[in-house]
């Protein structure tokens, strides 16, 4: 794999670790809990593991969401296993008592998940749109093909001259006539 195609992976897949442990922190501190720096960090590259071996091709929301699903249980399991120390060394309560997370709890996750992943979704396929546009366009641009360009819609012979008028606005639309019976009754 080239050097490029390596970057491209560990960016989207960078990306996509930071997207996950973002929202595992930021749920977990919304709950009351307490998140370490070192468990910060443990997080961000589980995210980034998982995130590697699917960031080769484009990934859809079949892929995404079990994804993301999975990563943001391993992140809880993580949270929720290094409570952070209070200033006396005693370790700090998880909010919930321990791993078993309470039916409000899987519910915000699976909702929180749900919509990251429809929003992870729609970014990776405006990704791909846009990279797959810049390639046609250089593949045109290399074999000499002229680029589309705002040209007229009717050609304009040079041999004969005639006046210009503006074309009307494909947006408008015309009205003529008088009302219909249905508009005047509402009226």
């Amino acid at each position: 794999m080239s050097r490029a195609a390596w970057t491209f992976r560990l960016a989207r897949a960078t990306a996509f670790a930071v997207v996950c442990l973002g929202l595992a922190l930021a749920a977990h501190l919304f709950a009351g809990g307490v998140v370490t720096w070192r468990g910060v960090a443990i997080g961000l590259a589980v995210g980034y593991a998982a995130a590697v071996p699917a960031a080769g091709r484009e990934r859809t929301l079949r892929t995404i969401l079990p994804l993301l699903g999975a990563v943001q249980v391993a992140l809880h399991l993580l949270f929720s296993m290094w409570p952070a120390a209070a200033a006396d060394g005693v370790p700090i309560a998880h909010p919930h008592g321990g791993f078993a997370p309470t039916f409000g709890m899987l519910v915000a996750h699976a909702w929180a998940a749900g919509l990251t992943a429809v929003w992870l979704a729609r970014g990776e396929a405006a990704l791909w749109r846009l990279l797959r546009g810049l390639a046609v366009r250089l593949i045109r641009l290399l074999t000499g093909h002229e680029v589309p360009g705002f040209a007229s819609p009717v050609p304009v012979r040079a041999d004969r001259e005639r006046p210009l008028r503006p074309a009307p606005p494909r947006h408008v639309i015309s009205r003529r006539g008088p009302p219909s019976k249905l508009a005047a009754c509402a009226a």
